[in-house]
């Protein structure tokens, strides 16, 4: 399907690419997977790591993917992937097209420097990151991508240190900064824009990478039906953003007139209740610097 083409769902094909999977209800990772899937293909060729969508997709005798999909190494997804899309050229492919899925740890922690040399290879490749900002797979740990504040299993809530004390790291302007040729961030509260992404990578004739924000109801302490919610809520509130990195060039799809309340939305999820009024005034203190920074360095 052409760029030229806008998709939405209606204009989605019906075929379901992934399905059957063990996954949690209201699975944010599931859902991106799922329509991700629909735009991709039965063609492509998978990559995931040891990480939830492994585990819930590659259980014998079952196999909740359509396509050929492998287990990789934690570390070496993006390696992986674009070996195969080596191996699919060999093997005189006409159009072949691998794709790689990994969490937040899987891309921003174990799997960066992987990450890191393919995208410097310049060889086409979609890599897409399904950040629900911790280790869910084994327990709810922290990850470089859990946000200040979040309760974790190893940053929980004390008296005196409540939950995580990091910022998230920037891995969209990471990516960017190696001169990829199409890069975007999305959300599962946002799904035309974030198929729409999947399509504009797919004919990409690079590199590509999307970062998806995917909330996760066990590791965040929600409820299942409040996933998407919640995804359309951090972009509202400004705490994650939808952007591209094309042709050298940043840009916003979308630019809140005024930001959502950050508490309400915060307060919906059990790893925030613990935090207090003066650190979600410093939440929306550094998310007003990003913007304000964001927009000067962005020209925007």
């Amino acid at each position: 399907m052409s760029t030229n083409t806008k998709l939405n769902a209606r204009k989605l094909d019906s075929t379901e690419n992934f399905y059957g999977h063990k996954a949690c209800g209201g699975c944010g990772e599931s859902l991106a997977l799922r329509l991700a899937l629909k735009v991709l293909g039965d063609e492509a060729y998978l990559s995931l790591p040891a990480g939830c969508m492994a585990a819930v997709s590659f259980i014998y005798p079952n196999m909740a993917f359509k396509n050929n999909a492998i287990i990789t190494p934690f570390a070496s997804t993006a390696a992986v992937t674009t070996g195969i899309a080596a191996g699919l050229e060999a093997l005189g492919k006409k159009k072949p097209l691998s794709v790689g899925f990994a969490g937040d740890g899987g891309t921003a922690d174990i799997g960066i420097q992987s990450l890191s040399g393919a995208i410097d290879r310049g060889e086409k490749f979609i890599y897409i990151c399904t950040d629900n900002e911790a280790y869910m797979n084994t327990g709810i740990q922290k990850s470089g991508l859990t946000p200040f504040g979040a309760a974790t299993t190893t940053t929980p809530s004390g008296k005196v240190i409540h939950g995580n004390i990091n910022e998230k790291k920037n891995m969209f302007e990471i990516v960017a900064a190696h001169g990829i040729e199409y890069a975007a961030t999305a959300s599962v509260g946002y799904l035309e824009d974030f198929i729409n992404k999947v399509q504009k990578a797919k004919d990409c004739a690079g590199p590509s990478y999307i970062h998806v924000y995917s909330p996760c109801p066990t590791g965040w302490g929600h409820g299942s039906e409040i996933t998407v919610d919640l995804g359309k809520e951090v972009v509202d509130t400004g705490l994650w953003y939808l952007a591209e990195f094309e042709k050298g060039e940043f840009s916003l799809n979308l630019k809140p007139k005024d930001f959502k309340p950050v508490k309400d939305h915060l307060m919906r999820q059990n790893r925030f209740r613990h935090i207090n009024d003066e650190e979600i005034k410093m939440i929306e203190t550094t998310r007003d610097a990003k913007w304000a920074k964001m927009l000067k360095n962005w020209n925007i």
